[in-house]
């Protein structure tokens, strides 16, 4: 990662907020506390210390926690540290801009959540527009800030949203091309074919996968979302060949069983969701992989492009 934006240009007294990566009381030669701390906004991170430390006067800090601190940036064995003078928690009243602390999606999330509800709203199908809709009333909250990944594509608070979004995109372009495909049923399952993450993921309050859950571990977000989409059928009593069909779009979406597909897709819109769904995770590993890599250069090998290094077109 890069620097922090509150240390970028600083080395002066200055002051800001940002997500608490680790935090360890140690003791320093002299048998005083100190607090050892990894602190990280959306372009950076740093190591930072807090001095004769007191539980009583700072209070106490964990993982993901989001703070203010005030201090000034100093350099130990060639090494930039960030010494701090004071530091709290941040509260309600902070309004603090989340897209400025931790890497966000870039685009809005609502605008996003409300492009899927509007795009469900539209469809003749009605079978499918009301379990779409009811599917997303119902785990709004969680789409709004949840990450596609923990660590490979869209990883990144609405992550979950912006993926989606862009599959949607992609399938809406290939509908334009084929039109036999049934349109609701590849936009509902490009909609619905990950939503089983937000049970997969262990993102807590700000969005950031840090592990999976016990039911991702054991069960994956493609069995998830089977289940959700099963009982969600059942609540909204669409015809049952219907929600066959989208479970085998959600079932499917992942092209081949060595991808985690427990079936192959075998019917045009299941093929199309999957093309579309690998695509637009392969684009984004690219993207990131070649930002910041300079013109006529190479990427690192990566692990997720099969080792493959990436060049950057001049």
């Amino acid at each position: 990662m890069g620097k922090m934006r509150l240390i970028r240009e600083a080395y002066g007294t200055t002051e800001g907020f940002c997500l608490v990566k680790s935090a360890a009381v140690r003791t320093d030669v002299k048998g005083t506390e100190y607090l050892d701390m990894v602190l990280a906004d959306s372009e950076g991170e740093c190591v930072a210390k807090l001095w004769n430390y007191s539980r009583i006067t700072h209070g106490e800090y964990d993982a993901n926690d989001i703070i203010k601190v005030r201090g000034s940036v100093q350099v130990w064995k060639d090494t930039e540290q960030f010494k701090i003078d004071r530091i709290r928690k941040a509260n309600d009243g902070d309004d603090v801009d989340m897209s400025r602390i931790i890497p966000t999606a870039p685009f809005d999330p609502q605008e996003m959540y409300d492009e899927l509800y509007n795009t469900a709203a539209n469809f003749a199908d009605e079978d499918l527009r009301r379990i779409v809709q009811y599917l997303l009333r119902e785990n709004r909250e969680e789409l709004l800030i949840f990450p596609a990944g923990v660590k490979l594509h869209h990883a990144t608070r609405g992550g979950l949203l912006h993926h989606t979004v862009s599959v949607l995109h992609l399938a809406q372009r290939i509908a334009e091309l084929y039109p036999n495909l049934h349109k609701d049923l590849l936009f509902a399952g490009a909609i619905l074919h990950d939503i089983g993450k937000i049970k997969e993921l262990d993102a807590g309050a700000l969005g950031i996968a840090g592990a999976y859950t016990n039911e991702g571990q054991l069960l994956g977000h493609i069995n998830v979302g089977m289940a959700m989409i099963a009982a969600a059928a059942e609540i909204t009593m669409i015809a049952p060949k219907t929600a066959m069909l989208l479970e085998h779009m959600i079932l499917s979406h992942h092209g081949k069983p060595e991808f985690g597909s427990p079936r192959l897709p075998m019917i045009p819109e299941a093929e199309v969701l999957s093309i579309c769904d690998l695509l637009d995770s392969k684009m984004y590993e690219m993207d990131a992989a070649l930002d910041g890599v300079s013109k006529d250069g190479f990427s690192e090998r990566l692990w997720a492009l099969d080792n493959r290094q990436l060049y950057k077109i001049d």
